[in-house]
């Protein structure tokens, strides 16, 4: 018996060839390079637009890869019409191959990213056809007769390419959202108050320093600093004890805090002095400072013993989100909408700050509806303070998200100091 030549024991297969069906049915290679171009179409859009636009280096090198997914669905569409037709290239059936399984799997993962994140119908209906139409591809590819040289090296290959996918998928849309970054901080210095000549009246310096000690920068979507006066009259005797419950349960709208104290009767602060000390849509890069200075003025006989002083900031990432500048300032007082969460309290007056937001990367960008950031810098005689909502139009009066959701998607941030407390019975001893 003769045996064929290269057919001995340590001699091994190079080539596969998978014949099942040899039928090619010119229908068949019409609907497969529909699919592979149409794939190859919204992949490269969304790729370009991402590695020139998107706000991560994770999120670049997405764009890389849908780039490099369009190109290869590209040549499995030229490899389909070789296959089908003239086979002048022995593998076109491979790289046909290749690019319909490359074409089923991204659009697998858009897909999914369009159910988890997306609000676009048209492309999640979109790329369930084109799951449907990938698959129905890969399928029809297979059956027909393909040449595949090496085939471990070939599947190793596949695998290799399809978990470095998934893995940036993941990091991009599972991990990196729920990663917290740092937190600006925000200072007070308060300056030794000054009298006028004629010892009428007094100014009280306050520096404002805000600081960026991460490596991203942050834009600045409101700041407000207030000051509030303090009477705190002394009792005679110890206070009784059910005064202290009722110190310890007293809640405020404005966050003012008071120590319980068995002499000072703390009363509720009135508003001194507001402002907002960093324009909306500003920004601060990272490792960058910021200072500004503000002047407390009172009459040298203010009936107040203490002044407190407050600073508070809410701030975006500025790789999470691009925030247009500010296009429309509001007045709640000349007919601005306000929320209905925000009407209870009739005596606070709100200047609101009205922005379009941008997402991050390509894809939610333009699978999600347009959103808007709405800044209100709330103040009353009781205080200020500074409310965000991040919503799509015509979305304001709903409920807020809760602070995990704009942190996770957006990087949003509060920050704050206070309350820096002052005495005054130094400055009222000079009258």
């Amino acid at each position: 018996m003769t045996t064929p030549p290269g057919s001995g024991a340590g001699s091994r297969l190079r080539t596969l060839r998978i014949a099942t069906s040899t039928r090619r049915s010119p229908a068949a290679v019409v609907l497969i390079l529909l699919v592979l171009l149409l794939t190859a179409l919204v992949l490269g859009w969304f790729g370009i637009d991402d590695l020139s636009t998107a706000l991560t280096y994770t999120g670049r090198i997405t764009g890389a890869i849908l780039i490099l997914v369009s190109v290869t669905t590209l040549l499995g569409a030229a490899a389909v019409v070789d296959h089908w037709f003239r086979n002048s290239f022995p593998y076109s059936g491979m790289v046909a191959l290749i690019g319909t399984v490359a074409a089923l799997l991204t659009n697998s993962m858009l897909l999914l990213g369009s159910f988890n994140d997306g609000d676009s119908t048209a492309y999640r209906v979109l790329w369930g056809l084109l799951t449907a139409g990938s698959a129905w591809a890969v399928f029809a590819v297979w059956r027909t007769s393909v040449l595949i040289p090496a085939p471990k090296r070939v599947a190793a290959a596949l695998i290799v390419s399809s978990a470095l996918a998934m893995a940036n998928f993941g990091y991009q849309h599972l991990y990196q959202p729920y990663q917290r970054g740092a937190r600006p901080l925000i200072s007070i210095i308060v300056g030794k108050p000054v009298p006028s000549q004629d010892r009428k009246k007094f100014a009280v310096p306050v520096d404002i320093k805000l600081e960026n000690r991460s490596d991203v920068g942050f834009y600045v979507l409101g700041a407000e600093f207030h000051a509030m006066g303090q009477r705190v009259p002394l009792t005679a005797e110890d206070r009784p004890r059910q005064q202290w419950r009722s110190d310890a349960a007293q809640q405020r709208e404005f966050r003012e805090r008071s120590p319980l104290s068995r002499r000072e009767i703390h009363q509720p602060g009135q508003l001194v002095t507001a402002q907002p000390w960093m324009d909306a849509g500003d920004w601060i890069e990272a490792r960058d400072a910021f200072v500004t200075r503000t002047i407390v003025q009172l009459p040298i006989d203010t009936p107040y013993d203490h002044l407190a002083f407050y600073a508070t900031a809410s701030f975006a990432r500025k790789d999470r989100i691009r925030l247009e500048h500010v296009d429309s300032v509001r007045y709640s007082w000349r007919g601005g909408k306000v929320p209905q969460w925000m009407k209870a309290n009739h005596d606070v007056d709100s200047i609101i700050y009205h922005s379009r937001v941008h997402e991050s990367n390509a894809i939610d960008e333009h699978t999600r509806d347009p959103r808007y950031a709405t800044v209100y810098w709330r103040f009353g005689t009781h205080g200020a303070g500074v409310t965000l909502a991040i919503t799509r139009k015509g979305e304001e009066d709903r409920v807020l998200p809760g602070a995990e959701a704009l942190v996770s998607r957006y990087g949003i941030i509060d920050a704050g100091t206070g309350p820096i407390e002052r005495t005054l019975w130094d400055i009222k001893s000079q009258r």
